[in-house]
């Protein structure tokens, strides 16, 4: 079974960035898009951005575009997100996910279009 783990939550004050980590066991991300989601309490878990498997395609929630970077670094078989200029409403439990789907650049949003999901990492960002 694939094991997902996220990294890089914490307290940030509004305008600051953060970078979190999400890894993989073995080799599991490779040939597979991986997304990043979020959920605040109280809300419904929302995508927030997603990467193609060959790192070649990048897409973004509104939410977060012009903000965030994804990217992935297959040697270390970990996925990243950036995000910058940070604001109290991206306070949330962050989840990364792998798509289940192989091979495919489609962007995929929806939670159940991804498996192998993580435990989450909070960010709390204050105003």
């Amino acid at each position: 079974q694939v094991q997902v783990a996220e990294s890089g939550g914490g307290l940030k004050q509004a305008g600051d960035s953060l970078t979190l980590s999400c890894a993989a066991s073995d080799r599991a991300f490779s040939g597979h898009g991986v997304g990043w989601f979020r959920q605040a309490p109280g809300k419904e878990r929302e995508f927030v951005a997603g990467i193609g498997w060959s790192g070649g395609r990048k897409y973004y929630a509104p939410s977060v575009e012009g903000r965030a970077n994804i990217y992935r670094h297959d040697a270390e078989n970990a996925v990243y997100l950036r995000v910058d200029n940070l604001k109290v409403e991206d306070t949330a439990v962050y989840y990364c996910a792998m798509a289940r789907a192989s091979y495919s650049d489609y962007e995929w949003r929806r939670p159940e279009d991804f498996g192998s999901w993580g435990q989450g990492t909070q960010v709390t960002v204050s105003s």
